[in-house]
């Protein structure tokens, strides 16, 4: 097995020693070192874009673990924060490997090989790997983008962006007369997947309002929902607004702060939330 480094790895996935994880030693138990690298293969999939419950039976088969190598080189110790790296370093024509290693700072910790195999789950039989997929995960390692921003009106996207707001629980606008005079973006994954929209108002008096922005459950905080801001906050420069505005609740309020909006007046009630309106200059 080739020794790991850090610089080598495009996915990271970050996590804390708990208290459950350490035995008499004081040190991670052991077992614990192969559920770190299978939680990071569930986040692998999401920094794919890819939902895997959706996802894979319309690819026609799911990835089962084969073998799963790990080697010790030291040990981890209670709230060490850890970095899991994984890579896809080869797909054939149904296996697809993966190295991985878990880090503390720059000093490598445990190195693994992960050997999955693409099944029929129900049949239990090796089946190709789908050209799809093997290109997502090869253009991912390539370090090109795992989805595609659309910018465009209500009457071209309405019939993808109704179905996705309903599965990403985004509450319905105040007024229908308003999608048609805004301007949508609907994110969507290589597979051709809707997985996250917003849309941009049409600004009063040099204000602008972003809302309706909604990432579907699993793949949230995954910066999804970046994109689609970034791409409303270029498209309002481009038509010259000066300042875009949203109402933030509790939990979304930091999102916003981290891209420099700025409150714009006290909370309020509205839904039954607790809401903050932001600001943000041009």
């Amino acid at each position: 097995m080739t020794t790991p480094r850090r610089e080598d790895f495009r996915f990271i996935n970050p996590l804390r020693v708990r208290w459950s994880e350490v035995d008499q030693q004081k040190v991670v138990f052991n077992a614990h070192y192969l559920t770190y690298f299978d939680i990071a293969i569930t986040d692998y999939w999401r920094a794919l874009a890819i939902p895997y419950e959706v996802s894979m039976p319309d690819l026609g088969g799911e990835p089962f673990v084969r073998k799963a190598t790990v080697e010790f080189h030291a040990s981890a110790r209670l709230d060490d924060q850890l970095e899991v790296g994984l890579k896809c370093a080869r797909i054939g024509t149904s296996s697809m490997v993966f190295v991985g290693g878990i880090f503390r700072d720059e000093q490598l910790l445990i190195s693994s090989e992960l050997v999955y195999v693409f099944a029929d789950p129900h049949a239990q039989v090796p089946l190709p790997v789908p050209q799809r997929l093997r290109e997502i995960m090869l253009g991912f390692e390539a370090g090109e983008p795992v989805t595609l921003a659309e910018v465009g009106a209500w009457t071209g996207l309405a019939a993808e962006l109704l179905p996705l707001r309903r599965q990403a629980g985004v509450i319905a606008p105040d007024s229908d007369a308003d999608e048609a005079t805004a301007v949508h973006v609907l994110l969507r994954n290589r597979l051709g997947l809707p997985v996250a929209c917003a849309r941009l108002l049409p600004a009063a008096a040099g204000v602008a309002r972003i809302d309706c922005l909604g990432v579907l459950r699993v793949l949230r905080g995954s910066h999804y929902g970046r994109s689609l801001l970034l791409a409303l906050l270029q498209e309002a420069r481009n038509r010259g607004d000066a300042v875009v505005q949203v109402q933030a609740t509790r939990s979304s309020r930091g999102f916003f702060e981290r891209h420099g909006f700025e409150p714009a007046g006290e909370p309020h009630a509205s839904e039954g939330l607790l809401n903050t309106w932001l600001s943000h200059a041009l």
